[in-house]
């Protein structure tokens, strides 16, 4: 099963640039998860000052905001792309993460066998 891991840094945009020793024990973790064979991929994400919003409404109307976005409260600071057994498996390694002040938040990500068969039937994807 795949599970991404968000990491939601409880810092000030201003604040986002990490200290040499924050790097260095987040590439330890990270090789700790390659070597486990768990680890298919990973990013840091850079403040939300420099992204956007794209946002589309139920009437069709699609509305572009530049970021940062005053009404977040949570922003997602980085993610990794996991292959774990369990879930329990996935939260175990989210929580030995070195990262101080912020969250993670583990969720499985979903597969085309998933859903019903006429989904599946449905879908012309790659």
């Amino acid at each position: 099963m795949r599970f991404m891991m968000f990491m939601y840094p409880e810092i000030e945009e201003q604040d986002w640039e990490p200290t040499p020793e924050a790097v260095a024990a987040m590439g330890r973790y990270n090789e700790e998860l390659r070597q486990a064979g768990l680890l298919l991929s990973l990013d840091g994400l850079r403040p939300p000052g420099d992204g956007g919003t794209v946002r589309f409404s139920r009437d069709g109307e699609t509305t572009v905001t530049d970021g940062p976005f005053s009404e977040a409260k949570e922003v997602v600071g980085g993610y990794w792309l996991i292959q774990a057994r369990s879930k329990e498996e996935a939260l175990q390694w989210a929580s030995r993460c070195p990262a101080r002040g912020c969250a993670i938040e583990v969720r499985r990500v979903a597969e085309m066998d998933d859903f019903p068969q006429e989904v599946q039937d449905a879908y012309e994807g790659p």
